[in-house]
């Protein structure tokens, strides 16, 4: 699972880079790592404020102390929120002062060690309990092979069924396709706002604008795609602040993204914990599955946040489990059985597919393997407490 830091370093001396990077595969192991090898120029600075920046940077002061002064409010300007931690070589009051002075949260001196490195850490969360409550949340994207495959019916369900199964947990699932999503259609829900309007108030978002953005369904909040494609100034490139904020206010985030391709798709599929790639079981399906694959490779997408879906699961007209993932030399994480009548009839109501059916049954299991479930409760024997102590040791 993430962790709710998202980070850069900038060094270009290699050993230092190698033991902040060491550190931080030990005391954030889930946690991505951007490397940059020189400080950055303008071009790079926009190309961070288009991806959306980092949230915690480590910051080579040491190698070049002018350019690295100059470096913190370039960085802040791509995200005012950002934690510098500055890297320092020696004990020296100075430098560490103009560090504090130019935006720099924290620093490192050598020698960097795991509990300095922690020291830090602890104090960076408790200036930001948004990134706490972020270490908490899953964020799992819907992706389909391809048009018609039923990944926004498989998204839809996956949240109904992982807020049944933990109830104590908030879920949000957001349809961020800008131009075909379909969420609003199979839960027959209506809104005056989507997730362009949550875009557009990013600098100011908080709970109580959010819950206004947000429509209630099977009890999972939804955030809805705009109503009308042809009406949206959408120019943006990544959501990556509006997944981190849903970060910090839900413990299951389900996307259902309406594809792979380009920078707002890639964004998501980046930023989330789990990829969940939709197909069917037949050659034309699985065949754009093998090219979404290819095309996360060439992104630089981890092979291992993918995980293989195969919806309308039906061995006598398609390839069986064992022909697919030879195919595409992946394990298939779930199979979901045809079961047209099921999902025809929760379509027309607006509703989850019931739990008995055999689409119901394997929604249950795909939630359960991403998401958990809760912990049965523990009742209290009405024996052991009225007699327990007769039994303690003396």
């Amino acid at each position: 699972m993430s962790a709710g830091w998202t980070i850069l370093l900038i060094s270009p001396n290699r050993k230092t880079a190698g033991e902040v990077i060491a550190l931080t595969t030990q005391q954030l192991p889930s946690s991505a790592v951007t490397e940059l090898s020189g400080y950055p120029t303008s071009r790079i600075l926009q190309e961070l404020r288009q991806s959306g920046g980092a949230n915690l940077c480590y910051l080579d002061v040491e190698s070049d102390p002018a350019k690295a002064l100059a470096t913190i409010p370039d960085l802040l300007m791509v995200n005012s929120a950002m934690q510098i931690v500055t890297i320092i070589g020696k004990n020296d009051p100075d430098l560490i002062l103009q560090c504090l002075r130019h935006g720099a949260a924290e620093f490192l001196v050598q020698p960097y060690t795991a509990e300095q490195f922690q020291a830090v850490l602890t104090r960076l969360a408790t200036l930001n309990p948004a990134v706490v409550a972020a270490e908490n949340s899953k964020v799992v994207c819907v992706v389909p092979a391809k048009g018609a495959c039923g990944a926004s019916t498989v998204a839809a369900n996956l949240a109904i069924y992982s807020k049944r199964l933990n109830k104590n947990k908030k879920a949000l699932l957001a349809d961020l396709d800008p131009v075909t999503g379909t969420i609003s259609f199979l839960l027959k829900l209506k809104s005056t706002y989507s997730f362009v309007d949550a875009m557009a108030h990013e600098s100011e978002m908080d709970a109580s604008i959010w819950n206004g953005l947000v429509v209630p369904s099977n009890n999972v909040d939804v955030l809805l795609p705009p109503d009308n494609a042809l009406e949206i100034p959408f120019t943006v490139k990544n959501a990556s602040q509006l997944i981190q904020f849903s970060r910090t206010q839900y413990e299951m985030v389900v996307i259902d993204a309406g594809s792979a391709y380009g920078d707002w798709y890639l964004s998501m599929a980046r930023l989330a914990d789990e990829i969940l790639l939709v197909a069917t079981n037949e050659l034309p399906s699985l065949q754009a599955a093998q090219r979404v694959m290819g095309y996360y490779e060439t992104n630089h997408i981890p092979v291992d946040k993918i995980n293989l879906v195969i919806n309308r699961y039906n061995d006598s007209v398609g390839l069986t489990q064992d022909m697919i993932e030879m195919a595409l030399t992946s394990e298939v994480r779930q199979l979901i059985p045809s079961d047209y009548e099921s999902v025809q009839r929760a379509l027309l109501d607006g509703k989850q597919v019931p739990s008995a059916t055999s689409f119901g049954k394997s929604m249950t299991a795909l939630a359960e393997s991403v998401f958990g479930k809760d912990e049965p409760s523990q009742k209290k024997s009405t024996f052991s407490g009225m007699f327990a102590g007769l039994f303690k040791r003396k």
